[in-house]
């Protein structure tokens, strides 16, 4: 594969802003969040207890360091970057084609399967709400509706993840109310007004570690933030503060919720299941009527973070589609009527169809390896580009945000890969190999073709 991305002539005419409907600096943070599925601090808070023995805010503080050192270096390619595509678009220009290629490629399994693990969780919680609706059926319906409204331009998907995302955190408002309202009935008020749930007993930091890596990939919103800078108005200003915000709303929002669940459970002892606690929390901490309205909450927030990751996902495969990587005439063109990247995302919808067919379990642990290898690439390619391609090292300021940064942040990282499951690495490095039989492919056609074309000539 040439190291320089294949484009055909009309490439060269398209604008940056060609696919642009203004999306302002607020509109593209909601839909970062949204793509952090906030409630999702319910589903793995028993998951992650266990690990931390009983230090869930804790170890998402951790968390959002490593990711908050991520972020800058995210921020900083945005800033001096024309071109939107995350990991695969900053790496291939930092280390070359065929580099951000494999890196496009496992971020690819990431974006791919979020939207799809999201139709499931949808049809999850539908079937436990409306159990004579076989599960099949609100897969199709939520596969559907999250397809066709990304067909959309993008200022209407991130105005209806606004709804989606405010109604999720204000039934956690109520939520931290209950909470208050049951511990300070049950223990007294000194109870509420504590550190326990930040502090209590022993601490170990490998227990630490290990929930962060579980909670780390709560924050991948910041990553499909850098997808959209087409599609934002003064994207070099607006992005890098996006993906900053991102981060810092998304932590926040999971620290909080984290905090107060702890104070309430300050074990796991009241789980039955440890690992699908959220039911039990939301019906001890508020009773039946209450765990129906969030059930209901939850499906919003899910819903959410679906259309957010579908529209990160197709625009990830549009980008890749324009480079020559996939079929540019399918992959790589915009519609000329609804200008969003239809067929691509199209193509996601199809694949998350496929969500009838499979478990969480199945997944789930996919996720996580995509998901470091980007950040790994992007916080190493903030060394390649800035201090040894454009030779910035002269003074402490160079140093410290062209070397050293970069080389904690993937110091950081590497400590969540020693933590990463052995199915994950064993999935992640089969996508990996069939990425490469791809490549080989696309490099020996290529060279056909150019053997023919001298020989036509």
């Amino acid at each position: 594969m040439n190291e320089q991305p294949h484009r055909t002539k009309d490439d060269t005419n398209i604008a940056p802003s060609s696919m642009s409907s203004g999306l302002s600096l607020w509109q593209v943070v909601v839909v970062g969040v949204a793509y952090m599925t906030p409630m999702t601090v319910f589903d793995t808070f028993g998951i992650v207890s266990s690990a931390t023995n009983g230090h869930v805010p804790l170890a998402y503080l951790l968390a959002l360091v490593a990711m908050l050192l991520t972020a800058f270096s995210y921020a900083r390619f945005s800033r001096v970057s024309d071109k939107p595509g995350s990991a695969y678009t900053y790496t291939a220009d930092s280390c070359g084609q065929s580099t951000g290629f494999f890196i496009g490629w496992c971020t690819l399994l990431d974006y791919l399967l979020l939207p799809l693990i999201n139709v499931l969780l949808c049809g999850i919680y539908l079937s436990a709400l409306v159990p004579s609706v076989p599960y099949w059926v609100w897969v199709c319906i939520t596969a559907g509706i999250v397809t066709l409204i990304n067909c959309f331009r993008l200022k209407f998907l991130a105005n209806l993840s606004l709804i989606f995302v405010l109604a999720p955190v204000l039934l956690m408002f109520v939520f931290v109310y209950l909470v208050i309202q049951g511990v300070g009935d049950q223990r007294g008020a000194d109870a509420v007004m504590t550190i326990a749930p930040l502090l209590n007993g022993q601490t170990h930091l490998l227990p630490l570690i290990a929930g962060a890596s579980i909670l780390c990939f709560s924050f991948l919103g910041f990553d499909a933030v850098t997808t959209l800078s087409r599609e934002t108005k003064n994207p070099k200003r607006n992005i890098p503060i996006a993906v900053m915000l991102t981060t810092l709303i998304g932590g926040f929002i999971f620290f909080t919720a984290s905090w107060f669940i702890q104070l309430y459970f300050p074990t796991n002892q009241m789980f039955t299941n440890p690992d699908e606690a959220l039911p039990e929390i939301v019906f001890i901490v508020g009773g039946a009527l209450f765990q129906s309205v969030f059930l209901t909450g939850q499906v919003m927030n899910t819903i959410a973070s679906g259309l957010a990751s579908h529209a990160s996902a197709s625009r990830l495969m549009y980008i890749m589609g324009k480079d020559g990587i996939f079929h540019q005439k399918t992959f790589g063109q915009l519609s000329s009527k609804l200008g969003t990247p239809l067929f691509a995302t199209l193509f996601v919808g199809v694949i998350s169809l496929t969500a009838m067919f499979l478990e969480l379990a199945q997944v789930v642990s996919l996720i996580s390896f995509g998901a470091l290898v980007a950040f790994t690439a992007v916080n190493f390619s903030v060394f390649m580009k800035f201090y040894i391609r454009d030779g910035h090292q002269q003074g402490y300021r160079n140093k410290l945000l062209n070397l050293v940064l970069p080389m904690i942040s993937v110091i950081a990282i590497a400590a969540l890969w020693f933590n990463l499951e052995a199915s994950a690495l064993w999935f992640g490095f089969a996508w990996l190999g069939v990425g490469c039989a791809f490549f080989l492919y696309k490099k020996m056609t290529r060279q056909q073709m150019n053997i023919n074309s001298s020989s036509y000539e």
